[in-house]
């Protein structure tokens, strides 16, 4: 997993009327829940990070480890969740998950087909289903992304979560879940039938 910094300020002022004047001057409320717990529950900070520092983590196919350095501490974290605001799409909150070499996460990496497959040069049209798989490792494990090679897949045929294996990785995906698969094309179709006339 690619690594990178992200630099914000602790905040003291919470509530929707701070969020708004942050938002205006430019800052996004953040929290980050950490390793530390209140209650039971993972306790979160509050930090503020400009909107240009969090483009370069939000705006991408990549998953990041983040460096965050709030007030010049520095945590480890990955993007756990993103509100954006339903008419104008801005970017309202972002919640981080702070990370060690012990504890493994859950994250979702993006997939890659590799190879043209059989039943593309059949004439059949590849469909993908999902653009990220659920893994849970150690993050210093995790790969940018999944490579799954779709060589062999023929018409009308499909590869199943269930049916990969990635060495170091626990895949949280449901089992019956279809990655990709195969569609059969109008082209397809009529050669074959002219194949068989």
């Amino acid at each position: 997993m690619k690594e990178i910094n992200v630099t914000g300020q602790k905040r003291t002022d919470l509530g929707k009327k701070a969020s708004k004047t942050l938002r205006k001057e430019g800052l996004v409320p953040c929290n980050l829940y950490g390793l530390a717990e209140q209650d039971g529950k993972p306790a979160a900070m509050a930090f503020a990070v400009p909107m240009t520092e969090l483009r370069k983590i939000i705006y991408t196919p990549h998953i990041y480890v983040i460096n965050l350095v709030i007030d010049g501490e520095s945590r480890t974290a990955i993007l756990k969740e993103i509100q954006f605001h339903p008419v104008t799409d801005a970017v309202l909150h972002v919640d981080f998950l702070e990370v060690n070499d012990q504890k493994p996460i859950t994250i979702g990496i993006p997939v890659k087909l590799t190879g043209l497959a059989q039943g593309v040069r059949d004439g059949g049209r590849m469909n993908l289903s999902i653009r990220k798989i659920e893994v849970k490792a150690p993050y210093q494990q995790i790969p940018e992304h999944l490579d799954i090679d779709v060589t062999a897949l023929q018409i009308g045929k499909s590869i199943k979560v269930g049916q990969l294996n990635f060495e170091g990785l626990e895949i949280v995906t449901g089992k019956e879940v279809i990655v990709c698969s195969i569609k059969m094309t109008r082209a397809a179709l009529s050669a074959a039938a002219q194949a068989q006339a």
